[in-house]
């Protein structure tokens, strides 16, 4: 899908970007800011206009769709948008790509991507990039040629724990780590304080931005499932 300069322009600030994660904190997500949900695109349950929709019932002011291994739900979104007569949220380009880290699975976030920088067509076929290209500095270095900035997902839920993946990935240039996350999927949302403060104290130690999702992936951006 291309989209028009104006649609794709809007998604690819990382200056608001980098100037909102600078504002994040315990409160800052489900009600602020989301930058971790999935759409039909991939494997959630909301269309892209749903998400939408919820953020401005919210009153979110700023998210970013990381379907695994697309963008399509972004471009949907961006040009429902442009049809609302009325102020929505930021929403920045954004996916969620598996990649191998020191021989561990780990999802990358990246955000405020050109997502037609052709560097970036093995990782926008709607599956888990193979070869060379599921390696954590491939993708790493993909995304940051396509502008974008780069995330490590929910740190703690990995066979090796934060501590030893959080130095590992920001050797190889990773900008930050989702730090507010709730593991476990409780009812209401809110960060795992163990796991959090794990991850912050890692991400200072490293100068690392701190980023908040629910990973919705159901019927509520409020809500993982």
């Amino acid at each position: 899908m291309v989209a028009s300069t104006s649609v794709l322009s809007s998604g690819l600030d990382t200056q608001t970007l980098k100037t909102a994660w600078r504002t994040i904190s315990w409160q800052s997500c489900p009600n602020h800011y989301n930058f971790h949900l999935h759409t039909h695109c991939s494997d959630g349950q909301l269309t892209p206009q749903a998400v939408i929709k919820q953020s401005l019932e919210i009153g979110l002011k700023g998210l970013a769709i990381t379907d695994h291994h697309s963008v399509a739900g972004y471009y949907i979104a961006q040009s429902y948008i442009e049809t609302l007569e009325r102020p929505s949220p930021q929403l920045w380009t954004g996916i969620e790509i598996t990649a191998d880290l020191a021989d561990i699975e780990v999802h990358l976030l990246g955000y405020g991507f050109n997502p037609q920088h052709p560097v970036l067509v093995p990782y926008l076929q709607g599956y888990r990039p193979q070869g060379r290209y599921a390696l954590a500095q491939t993708v790493i270095d993909a995304l940051h040629q396509a502008g974008g900035l780069v995330i490590l997902a929910h740190p703690e839920r990995y066979y090796r724990p934060a501590k030893d993946l959080i130095p590992l990935a920001a050797d190889l240039g990773i900008d930050g780590v989702e730090a507010y996350y709730a593991y476990g999927n409780p009812k209401p949302w809110q960060p795992s304080p163990k796991e959090t403060e794990t991850v912050l104290q890692l991400g200072s130690a490293y100068h690392l931005f701190y980023t908040c999702g629910t990973d919705s992936h159901g019927k509520s951006l409020l809500q993982r499932i």
